[in-house]
């Protein structure tokens, strides 16, 4: 698909055309919380309008770097609220891309897990319907579309009610072509586990980002997962408790050197508020855990390794235009629903 055809990416603020991305920051969270938990248990550092007005002067300083495109993975699951974002993404000049899916590394809510094809409560499922929705209609009735779907598998490996998400996801790239990322456990090498899934589904896997690839050390596991097709994410710069940057630059260096710069984008998988991790603990703990990080310490470096700007731009504009740029084509597989999966307790 030539550049001149690529279609327009949805973002919080109206259709961008792929070739005006620019500089993309691929994995990245806004506001991270927990509705249950708020509503009884409000957090102390929450302050909508104080991290709304943070949030707008990071994007700013962020655009100053250059940066032009922000895709915020935060789903249903970890709190996703696009109306609040959405107060952040009409004050900034960076466009922010909404994503759908859910965050779950083990089982979900029983509202879910009981309704679907096959359950206690036989009919649609809710995920495809959820996931679809958001893609083609909008989040929750603001017609803020996602474009981007998120799923997740962990140290529990692929739990039947992962793969139930993943089999929806797959369902929904299909119908929209979407493209679709995920959490990973790099220890577990559980990319693989989730390329097997995922392509046995039907989905290209250079439609794929293995998110967190870059927590792994082990160079023959990353290169079998971008020789499959996928994208490699070297998402977590600066959150140097899962990881140092000195492998991950180390693995990144040795990646590029192979031949992968069309297989890799960066991130920092970082956020302005979350409640999982909140902002006082990140200030004291990981202080290099910021959505910058990149531009004022990594990109720095990697130019001092000898890594020209080409490349550069191959893996913070190219690679993330290529990826986020829709592809609706009658071509691409279109099941009508996900197998049923057991429900069980």
């Amino acid at each position: 698909m030539s550049e001149a055809s690529t279609p327009g990416v949805p973002t919080f603020t109206g259709q961008v055309d792929a070739g005006a991305l620019g500089v993309t920051l691929i994995h990245e969270h806004v506001f991270v919380r927990s509705p249950e938990l708020d509503a009884s248990m409000p957090h102390p550092e929450w302050d909508e309008d104080a991290l709304v007005d943070r949030a707008v002067g990071l994007f700013q300083r962020l655009h100053e770097h250059g940066v032009r495109t922000v895709v915020d993975l935060t789903v249903p699951g970890l709190g996703r609220d696009v109306r609040t974002v959405a107060r952040v993404a009409e004050r900034v000049p960076v466009s922010l891309i909404a994503a759908t899916g859910w965050y779950t590394a083990d089982v979900l809510p029983h509202a879910i897990r009981m309704n679907g094809p096959g359950r206690l409560v036989d009919g649609p499922d809710p995920l495809i319907e959820l996931f679809v929705g958001d893609i083609e209609r909008g989040i929750a009735g603001t017609g803020i579309r996602a474009g981007m779907l998120k799923v997740v598998s962990d140290a529990e490996g692929i739990t039947p009610d992962v793969e139930r998400v993943f089999t929806a996801a797959a369902v929904a790239h299909a119908q929209t072509g979407v493209p679709i990322t995920t959490h990973s456990h790099a220890p577990s090498r559980g990319g693989l586990a989730q390329q097997r899934l995922l392509s046995g589904l039907g989905v290209r896997l250079d439609r794929v980002v293995i998110g967190h690839s870059g927590d792994s050390t082990d160079l023959a596991y990353l290169r079998e997962l971008a020789d499959a097709g996928s994208y490699l994410g070297f998402d977590r710069f600066g959150m140097s408790h899962v990881g140092s940057d000195e492998d991950r630059v180390r693995m990144l260096l040795a990646l590029l050197e192979a031949g992968y710069g069309d297989r890799i984008v960066l991130s920092h998988d970082a956020a302005v508020f979350s409640r999982v991790t909140p902002p006082s603990w990140r200030a004291g703990t990981v202080p290099q855990w910021r959505m910058d990080h990149l531009f004022t310490t990594i990109l720095p470096r990697l130019a001092r390794e000898g890594v020209d700007e080409r490349t550069i731009a191959q893996l913070m504009v190219d690679n993330p235009r290529r990826l986020l740029a829709a592809e609706r084509s009658t071509d691409l597989p279109r099941p009508e629903h996900a197998p049923p999966v057991g429900w069980g307790t």
